[in-house]
């Protein structure tokens, strides 16, 4: 049977993610201990209705300490009763979540008369260590709206898609950090930049002006050579290892020129090879798939 473990911090939009994988066809349960992960598999392994059972949780940092700690051996279990546990792990940049948190005036579940917002929000990190490092999928969502979260979800978890690994090829901008699912995070902020082209500001890596002025440039297709080269060798490596997701993240100052016009470069010539890619322009609206 299926099961996807759905966790992260409050507020990073766990709950909309469980939605969204209910629209999907999943079985959802909210909030249970992890201990009972087990029991609950043994429940449902023989489906409903005699269908097979896509069966989603939602497990946070209310869980008892040490059940988080043993996940691991949890998980064991798990396989042993022909279940491959997959762990979706959601998480937002510290500020965003106190953003949110401030303006919905929503109580965090960790927070008390002895312990802040704050002092909560980085302590859920820490409680949630055991699941965070055992993810096959972390997605950030700092920059993301509630129906962009739930098309990430429907791309990268739909039933029935391609059993291949799914690889996401995004931009984004330094100046806004860096993406906190990125598995692979490369820096072009050394090439030529078409925001000092006064014709080329305003426009984007998508644009024809602008690919024609990094086409033209030559350390630009000497970076292209060297991470299609780098990508093309690894990606297949990671894909062996039994990565379900890999995310790489290329970015430069503003998230509008080259690490746009590069990402889109890449992912052409990648899926050639590897097969549809997905692609996210964090600073642009909207995203694909090469």
């Amino acid at each position: 049977m299926k099961l996807v473990i759905v966790s992260g911090r409050s507020g990073s939009g766990k709950s909309t993610a469980l939605h969204q994988l209910e629209d999907l066809g999943y079985y959802c349960v909210d909030n249970i201990p992890v201990g009972l992960l087990p029991e609950l598999v043994s429940t449902f392994r023989e489906g409903i209705d005699g269908r097979p059972t896509r069966l989603a949780v939602g497990i946070d940092a209310r869980n008892r300490i040490h059940d988080l700690s043993r996940y691991a051996q949890i998980a064991e279990t798990l396989r042993s009763q022909g279940c491959e546990p997959e762990i979706v792990f959601l998480d937002a940049r510290d500020d965003i979540l106190l953003a949110r948190f401030s303006s919905t005036r929503r109580r965090h579940p960790l927070s008390s008369n002895q312990r802040s917002l704050e002092e909560a929000i980085a302590y859920e990190r820490e409680l949630l260590d055991p699941l965070a490092a055992h993810a096959d999928l972390r997605l950030d969502s700092s920059s993301l709206s509630v129906h962009d979260l739930r098309e990430t979800l429907r791309q990268r978890l739909a039933p029935g898609s391609s059993n291949r690994q799914a690889i996401l090829i995004e931009s984004f901008a330094f100046k806004h950090g860096v993406p906190l699912d990125a598995d692979l995070v490369f820096d072009v902020r050394c090439l030529p930049n078409p925001h000092w082209e006064a014709g080329l500001r305003d426009m984007t890596g998508l644009d024809q002006p602008v690919i024609d002025f990094l086409a033209g440039q030559p350390l630009v297709n000497a970076m292209y050579d060297d991470l299609h080269a780098f990508l093309l060798r690894w990606l297949p490596e990671l894909q062996a290892s039994d990565r379900s997701y890999v995310t790489v993240a290329i970015g430069c100052t503003g998230g509008q020129h080259r690490s746009v016009y590069m990402v889109e470069r890449l992912s052409q010539a990648l899926s050639q090879g590897l097969g549809a890619l997905q692609i996210r322009h964090r600073e642009l609206a909207g995203s694909g798939s090469a």
